[in-house]
C-alpha cells in the first residue's frame, strides 16, 4: 500500500497575542489555496504567540494568553481542521494545566475537527523559557497515511527525544521551532543528523523574520534534504513525503551500508546505560509498528531518562 503524506511546513512571523483568530484562519486557507494536494499544514513554534520584536516570550503576556486544551483557543482551531478537511499542526500553543502550570503545548487536530494528540515540551529552553516541561513522548497515527512523532524546538538538541519517537514508529518528526538566535545553522546539523541516525522523515519548520531566523527544512531518513527556505522570508515548503521510504532505507541501510535497528541479535545480553539508570536490550532494539494504534505513556527508558535530566 502507497503511503504518501503531502504536506506544507508554513515558514511565517509569528501572530502577535490577541491577533483575531480569524487572521489565522485566513492564513491557512491561503496556504491550502496554493497546495490543494496537502494532507497535513504545519506552522512553526508558538505561532500563535508572538508578543512583539524582540519576541522576549514574557511570562505575564503568556500566562494571560494561556488555555486549557478543551478552551476556546483549541475549539476554534478543531473547527478550521474541519472545514479545510486537513490534519493541522497550527505549531504549540501556551497550555493552562491542572493545576496552572504553563506549558508549551503541540497539539495534532484531524480533518474531522479532533484534538488527537498533544505533547507539552519537554525540554524547555532555559532559561529563557517560563515553561514546565512535560512528562511523555508522544505519537500520532495519521489514518491510512502513517505515524508521526510530536517534538517542539530545543527538544531536537537531546538525541534521545528522536531515538524515543523513532522507538515508538514515527516514521516523520515534526519538530517546530521559534529560533531566532544564531544557532539556527547548528539546528540545521541537527535536523540531518537526528533523521540519519534514527532513518526517518525530518519537517524542522521554524519561524520566519523579522524575528525569527527561517530557514526551515524537510530532511528525508537519508539525511538528504528534500526542501529548504534559504533565508528568513515567508516561505511554504511543499513536499510528498513516501513513508515507505523508511521501511526501505532500514531494510537495505542507509547508504545501503547502515542498518542501526538491526544492530544487535537478540539473544546477546543487554547493555547498561548508566547514564540513564536503564539499558539497550537487544530482544526489543526495534522500532515500533506504526499498527495497531500507539501509546502515548513513557516506557521504561524514557522514564530513566526523564529522571536523569531532572
Amino acid at each position: 500500500m502507497q503511503r504518501h503524506l503531502p504536506l506544507v511546513a508554513v515558514q511565517a512571523p509569528p501572530r502577535l497575542i490577541g491577533e483575531p483568530f480569524a487572521g489565522f484562519a485566513d492564513e491557512a486557507r491561503r496556504v491550502l489555496e496554493r497546495h490543494p494536494e496537502s494532507k497535513l499544514l504545519v506552522f512553526p513554534e508558538l505561532h500563535l504567540f508572538g508578543d512583539g520584536d524582540p519576541d522576549l516570550q514574557r511570562e505575564e503576556a503568556l500566562r494571560a494568553a494561556a488555555e486549557p486544551l478543551d478552551g476556546p483557543r483549541v475549539v476554534a482551531l478543531a473547527g478550521l481542521a474541519e472545514e479545510l478537511g486537513v490534519w493541522l499542526v497550527p505549531g504549540s500553543v501556551c497550555e493552562r494545566g491542572e493545576q496552572g502550570e504553563l506549558f508549551n503545548t503541540q497539539i495534532v487536530l484531524s480533518p474531522s475537527g479532533e484534538l488527537v494528540g498533544s505533547y507539552r515540551k519537554i525540554f524547555p529552553w532555559r532559561p529563557h523559557e517560563p515553561y514546565e516541561p512535560g512528562d511523555r513522548f508522544v505519537v500520532v497515527d495519521l489514518d491510512g497515511i502513517g505515524r508521526v512523532g510530536l517534538n517542539i524546538c530545543y527538544d531536537a538538541w537531546f538525541p534521545e527525544t528522536s531515538r524515543q519517537l523513532a522507538w515508538m514508529g514515527a516514521e516523520v518528526i515534526l519538530n517546530v521551532v521559534k529560533t531566532t538566535t544564531a544557532d539556527r545553522a547548528q539546528e540545521l546539523v541537527l535536523a540531518r543528523a537526528n533523521a540519519i541516525v534514527n532513518q526517518v522523515f525530518v519537517v524542522s519548520v521554524n519561524c520566519g523574520g523579522p524575528r525569527g531566523q527561517g530557514r526551515s527544512v524537510v530532511v528525508g531518513p537519508e539525511g538528504e534534504v528534500i526542501a529548504q527556505a534559504p533565508d528568513a522570508s515567508p516561505a511554504l515548503l511543499a513536499a510528498e513525503l513516501d513513508l515507505a521510504a523508511v521501511d526501505r532505507v532500514r531494510a537495505r541501510g542507509t547508504a545501503g551500508v547502515n542498518r542501526m535497528w538491526s544492530q544487535f541479535r537478540p539473544s546477546e545480553p543487554a547493555i547498561p546505560l548508566p547514564v540513564y539508570q536503564g539499558r539497550i536490550d537487544p530482544a526489543t532494539w526495534q522500532p515500533q509498528s506504526p499498527s495497531p494504534a500507539p501509546t502515548t505513556d513513557l516506557t521504561d527508558v524514557a522514564l530513566a531518562t526523564l529522571r536523569s535530566t531532572r
